[in-house]
């Protein structure tokens, strides 16, 4: 039988004789074969080319030895210095100590440790670290023209519009838009949470005046959109308006969806009393299939004709809810919302940490954009609560303001934190489901935002950037 210890031994000796075969061969044939291109190199002559490296600089043990220590990383990091192009100006270039790249990639292992340790959207901060790390080891060239992995997967889908895109497909066949239309008044909630959108430009005008800070209208666009917390419209719209400072605003967007637990519950609390936290809301009718499918369709049309330049965004979103309130596609369906999803997750959070590096980080502006994009985040929460506690001055079925919070488009963590402070306050009163109305309709929200913005600076900033391009 195969397995005895016979034939196994049988099959190890006829193994042995075929590579000692093989080995006499091989010595036969470099003994005996003719060279014409000169002597070789034996034990008594070591001087001699290996043919084919004739013109390679000897290199003695010492050169070799002061070579491999000048390539180290902490060499690197403490003697050398790097040129960069200019982020304003590509014809003129900035140095880059050593030390800076370093302390980049703490930053990256900070932000690994907050995603892994801490829980902070992990499936997008880990890889945004790691992103980080990667582009800043010294001679790493992971972001080289033509050859860097990194550099392959921003030009691939990050410096473009195809990622979030792709995201914004999946994001549609992984939401229920059920509550929105069973009670579409909290489209209004989640429209008024783009409040801090645009507060938020006001606040950029108010930075200027600060000495070495300065932002244009572009920018101050691109900045304003992380008051929705949807990091894919965050960098879509930085990728359009400045895509260089489309890494610290991507992190930011998602460092403040993450923190929503953190930063909603207080203003949640400040702007409304103990009766409004505890009102119950009705519960929400049945919504019929037909709804459910006519919906993306009717949102599809309404901003192919109103706002032409939101279309995009809410034509991938519209596409991958309707693949997946239809049912007759399930299996396209279930790869939207997780393998697609998650790959180009990947994708495009390593491409979003190829950016994090420290020309583009380490300078007041940089700070300015995370300053601003809290702002613009605590507007946007207070915009929802203070429009659910002003409609309930005509409703006579009155709305729980805590839903208003859920405006923001941090799918479903905003309405998640609604809910939990709401049973805070009365452990029967389930408002999951009334939040994710306001919820999904701050993602429509954030994107009709963004096509404001590209609709009005979008034709001034391709030419602004081809311009800055040649």
């Amino acid at each position: 039988m195969l397995g005895t210890k016979t034939n196994g031994r049988h099959i190890l000796n006829v193994t042995v004789a075929i590579l000692a075969i093989a080995l006499v061969y091989s010595v036969a044939g470099t003994v005996f074969a003719s060279d014409s291109s000169g002597p070789r190199p034996s034990l008594s002559n070591l001087d001699v080319p290996i043919a084919g490296s004739e013109n390679v600089p000897n290199v003695s043990i010492s050169e070799f030895l002061q070579n491999t220590v000048e390539n180290t990383g902490i060499n690197a990091v403490i003697n050398k210095s790097e040129e960069v192009p200019d982020l304003v100006d590509p014809t003129k270039f900035d140095v880059v100590p050593g030390w800076q790249r370093l302390l980049m990639m703490a930053v990256g292992f900070l932000i690994i440790y907050l995603g892994a340790a801490k829980g902070f959207e992990p499936l997008l901060l880990i890889p945004i670290g790691f992103g980080t790390v990667f582009v800043n080891i010294p001679g790493g060239g992971m972001y080289a023209e033509h050859s860097g992995m990194l550099k392959i997967i921003y030009d691939a889908g990050v410096g473009n519009e195809f990622f979030p895109m792709l995201i914004f497909m999946g994001i549609g066949a992984m939401t229920d838009f059920g509550p929105l239309i069973a009670n579409p008044k909290t489209a209004i909630l989640g429209g008024a949470a783009q409040l801090g959108v645009f507060i938020t430009l006001f606040g950029v005008a108010v930075l200027n005046l600060l000495p070495g800070i300065e932002y244009n209208m572009f920018e101050a666009a691109a900045i304003a959109i992380i008051g929705g917390a949807d990091g894919p419209t965050s960098i879509y719209l930085s990728g359009k308006l400045a895509p260089h400072m489309m890494a610290v605003i991507a992190v930011a967007a998602y460092s403040y969806m993450a923190l929503v637990p953190m930063i909603q519950p207080p203003i949640m609390k400040l702007l409304t009393s103990k009766h409004e936290r505890s009102i119950r809301m009705k519960q929400l009718r049945h919504v019929s299939k037909a709804e459910r499918v006519l919906f993306p369709m009717a949102l599809l049309v309404l901003s192919i004709l109103l706002i032409p330049t939101a279309a995009p965004l809410i034509g991938m979103l519209a596409f991958g809810n309707f693949v997946k309130e239809i049912g007759v596609v399930e299996r396209i369906s279930k790869t939207m919302e997780n393998e697609l999803l998650n790959i180009v997750s990947i994708m495009l959070s390593l491409g979003v940490g190829s950016q994090m590096t420290p020309e583009k980080i380490m300078n007041p502006n940089a700070v300015g954009i995370i300053a601003l994009g809290l702002l613009a985040f605590a507007v946007a929460t207070a915009g929802g609560l203070l429009m659910a506690k002003f409609l309930n001055l005509f409703l006579r079925e009155k709305i729980n303001p805590l839903i208003g919070s859920a405006g923001v488009s941090a799918v479903p963590m905003a309405a998640r934190v609604s809910n939990k402070v709401g049973l805070e306050y009365d452990p029967s009163n389930f408002l999951i489901m009334h939040a994710m109305g306001p919820n999904v309709a701050g993602v429509i929200g954030t994107a009709i935002a963004a096509g404001v913005f590209i609709a009005t600076y979008g034709e001034a900033a391709a030419k602004a950037l081809s311009v800055v391009a040649h």
